[in-house]
């Protein structure tokens, strides 16, 4: 079939490809896009197929009944929608790199090049994909991409953007959080987008006929995801709770034993980075580039103005290199430590190091010596009084 003659704009394109990390908002834009192309064209001629596979046969039957419907014009209404859902096998995997389904692939890219879409219209969605692949440049080109890159606790700004997102989702419910719930819901849920959702809509049945959500509701009811388990065991370092830490040391152990892409040396990279940032904060308090007192948003303002130029250059050691987020939760913690308290946790962490890599003895015995030794009695030193805190 030769090519319209009219191509549309990116924002109205009949072929829209939705992918990324967080599969969470993959979904539920696609289940928007799906239900606005489905109300606007009418009639009852949609389709949708699903691409969840897990070998190349499944995934080649999948790409026929693609075919099959795209070369079946609708009989009612002005036009019909064809869905290829959670499709799997656009990735650079087993399944998406079998040579049957790359050439099929080609196959289809060819035809979409060809087609006319007067009257169809086609959505896939997909969690990974390989830009490489011709047939995702033929879609770019040819239609529209949207992509949603997941949270990461490595990007500086995906608390605000969680915050953001929790605010209008309580709105859509009817219902406000307090600023002090908000931000124990996200240190909670962590980059997580659909626990966020699934926490939320918890806390909006959970408060009932009440309109704000209090930190007393977070604390009954949401769950702390792994991430989040995670963090708790700095937390509870930086807390100097020792049956706590302790307690978190032993889930996390056990969870090392369960996740193959868990360690010991991994859980103790994590402590370093919690210590450091506790060095970094005590430094910026005596500098009076921050206040021990406020809000997240009031904290987040303060690191804005620390000055550039007396910082580090190495990241290791800049502390704006940091998740303002953890940097906050960290910020009253500091006080339960000396300066050189601190130091000598540093030391005793990087020699528990040199003990879980040349050493036989047991990991999990020689973190908790570690731990111990930390989180023993404060000692009175003369670093607590010059940091002010």
């Amino acid at each position: 079939m030769p090519v319209s003659a009219a191509k549309p704009s990116k924002q109205s394109a009949p072929l829209v490809l939705i992918c990324g990390e967080d599969d969470f908002a993959v979904k539920q834009r696609a289940k928007q896009v799906y239900s606005e192309w489905t109300t606007e064209l009418g009639g009852m001629d949609h389709e949708i197929i699903d691409a969840g596979v897990s070998n190349s046969g499944e995934a080649l039957r999948a790409l026929s009944r693609l075919r099959e419907a795209l070369q079946t014009l609708p009989f009612f209404g002005s036009g019909k929608a064809i869905w290829l859902k959670n499709c799997s096998f656009l990735a650079d995997d087993r399944v998406g790199s079998s040579q049957a389904v790359t050439e099929t692939l080609g196959e289809l890219g060819q035809e979409l090049k060809e087609f006319k879409w007067e009257s169809v219209r086609l959505l896939i969605s997909a969690v990974e994909v390989d830009k490489r692949r011709v047939f995702y440049k033929t879609i770019d080109k040819l239609g529209r991409v949207e992509n949603f890159a997941g949270w990461s606790i490595n990007d500086k700004g995906w608390t605000d953007e969680a915050a953001m997102t929790a605010r209008k989702k309580f709105r859509e419910l009817g219902k406000t959080i307090s600023e002090e719930a908000l931000e124990e819901l996200i240190s909670l849920v962590g980059p997580n987008a659909r626990q966020l959702d699934s926490e939320i809509e918890k806390l909006s049945l959970y408060v009932g006929e009440r309109t704000e959500v209090e930190l007393g509701d977070v604390a009954a009811i949401c769950t702390r995801n792994k991430m989040a388990r995670a963090f708790a065991l700095g937390d509870a370092l930086g807390d100097r709770n020792l049956p706590a830490l302790l307690k978190r040391l032993d889930e996390e152990l056990w969870e090392v034993k369960l996740d193959p892409q868990k360690s010991e040396i991994g859980l103790l990279y994590g402590l370093i980075s919690k210590v450091r940032a506790m060095l970094m904060l005590k430094e910026m308090l005596r500098e009076g580039w921050v206040k021990p007192d406020g809000e997240y948003y009031a904290f987040k303002a303060q690191l804005e103005k620390v000055p550039a130029d007396k910082l580090p250059q190495d990241k290791r050691f800049n502390p704006l290199s940091l998740n303002a987020y953890v940097l906050y939760k960290a910020l009253p913690q500091v006080k339960r430590y000396s300066e050189d308290e601190l130091v000598r946790a540093m030391e005793l962490l990087l020699d528990c190091n040199r003990r879980l890599v040349s050493s036989t003895a047991d990991e999990s015995l020689v973190l908790q010596q570690t731990l111990v030794q930390i989180v023993g009695p404060p000692k009175p030193a003369a670093g607590w009084a010059r940091a002010g805190v």
